[in-house]
């Protein structure tokens, strides 16, 4: 069985541990409050979401980051190594940080993640959008997936279907990920695209 966690509990991370309850399935939830100050919130979004500590969530398989952008780098120096995880990264920065290099953001914050899979992805659609139920009209709201990792991508797709969004493959983090980034001031082509795919 796979298990996952998400590491940021603001509007972002409440979206997606909504998701999972809707579905029942199991979802650990921490951020750098303890775990007590979560559990109460958790437990109103439903029984399979689990308040716990960093270090706890850090054991999931995949691991969806939910936290303010620079956060990110206070996650990855938890572990020594990454290997054997898949890291979703559903963070946007905006305005974008000089200290890229002009990397795309997830490019330089897959750079932190020393070993793990990572995929960008469940960043494009707003909190509310991602709290609501995802089958629309007959379709299913789409979730954007890139990575440089082409067999990273497999699992979090099944991810995004199990929840019930319709996942689509963009590619790399530098081609399919550019559509879906922040960049400067502006947001990618991809942003407010509420799109969803209808059944065939």
């Amino acid at each position: 069985m796979m298990s996952y966690a998400i590491i940021g509990f603001g509007k972002i991370g409440q979206a997606l541990a909504h998701a999972f309850a809707r579905k029942n399935i199991e979802v650990a939830v921490a951020s750098r409050r303890p775990a007590e100050a979560l559990a109460p919130q958790a437990r109103e979004i439903g029984p399979m979401v689990v308040a716990t500590s960093l270090r706890d969530a850090l054991e999931a398989d995949t691991i969806i980051l939910a936290v303010p952008f620079g956060e990110h780098r206070a996650v990855a120096k938890a572990l020594p190594k990454w290997d054997g995880k898949t890291i979703i990264d559903a963070m946007n920065a905006f305005p974008v940080p000089e200290e890229f290099d002009g990397l795309p953001s997830s490019a330089f914050v897959a750079k932190s993640f020393n070993g793990a899979k990572f995929v960008k992805g469940f960043n494009h659609l707003v909190a509310a959008t991602l709290a609501a139920d995802p089958v629309v009209e007959g379709g299913h709201r789409v979730v954007f997936l890139s990575s440089d990792d082409e067999d990273a991508v497999a699992p979090v797709a099944a991810l995004a279907k199990q929840l019930g969004f319709a996942p689509v493959k963009l590619g790399k983090l530098n081609e399919g990920g550019a559509l879906v980034h922040a960049r400067g001031r502006t947001w990618g082509q991809l942003f407010f695209q509420d799109l969803f795919k209808k059944e065939q």
